[in-house]
């Protein structure tokens, strides 16, 4: 029997090698993992899906700003290869957009296939104006309004929003940690 629960800190190691095995390191690269960077997921908005103590599954999702409206970015969503075709991947997609909806978030966007996503709600129909990076293509960039017209209006760019991580959990991140500062500190 499959368990949804929130994530918890002791979940870590098992998430990054489940996301290691669905993905490799090109999920490093990828443009919605840079925005991701040295953040925190939403709050309460960061699942895994549990069989037996085994880690099959989890989600998690990240405040941003889409084009001037406030959103969530869902990603990624990863479900072990040898668990797959089971159903773990929509009861997570379920579970994130109940919860989001209940915790008044007005929309979701993610990258991804709109054959898959679209059986949720998502489709491109409020994303034509948004842009995440030269790199992601128009026909991925996906959205799921779970207030009516959240995303009205919405053009341009995405930028992170959400909870940093705090500095010392940062220091262990080695290279991450020690980027160039973009912001220069007040003289």
């Amino acid at each position: 029997m499959i368990t949804i629960r929130t994530e918890r800190p002791v979940d870590e190691a098992a998430r990054e090698a489940l996301l290691d095995v669905a993905y490799g390191d090109i999920r490093h690269t990828k443009p919605s993992a840079k925005l991701r960077r040295g953040r925190l997921p939403a709050e309460g908005l960061a699942l895994v899906a549990l069989e037996r103590g085994k880690m099959l599954g989890t989600v998690r999702l990240w405040n941003v700003r889409a084009g001037g409206r406030d959103a969530l970015l869902l990603g990624p969503l990863a479900v072990h290869p040898g668990a797959r075709n089971r159903g773990i991947g929509a009861a997570l997609m379920k579970r994130a957009l109940g919860e989001a909806a209940r915790r008044g978030h007005g929309a979701v966007i993610l990258v991804g296939d709109a054959d898959y996503y679209g059986r949720f709600g998502f489709s491109v129909a409020k994303t034509g104006a948004l842009h995440l990076a030269a790199a992601c293509d128009p026909a991925r960039l996906l959205a799921c309004e779970l207030k009516a017209g959240a995303l009205d209006g919405a053009i341009g760019a995405f930028r992170a929003t959400g909870r940093r991580i705090p500095l010392p959990a940062l220091a262990g991140l080695g290279a991450l940690a020690r980027r160039p500062r973009l912001i220069p500190r007040a003289a």
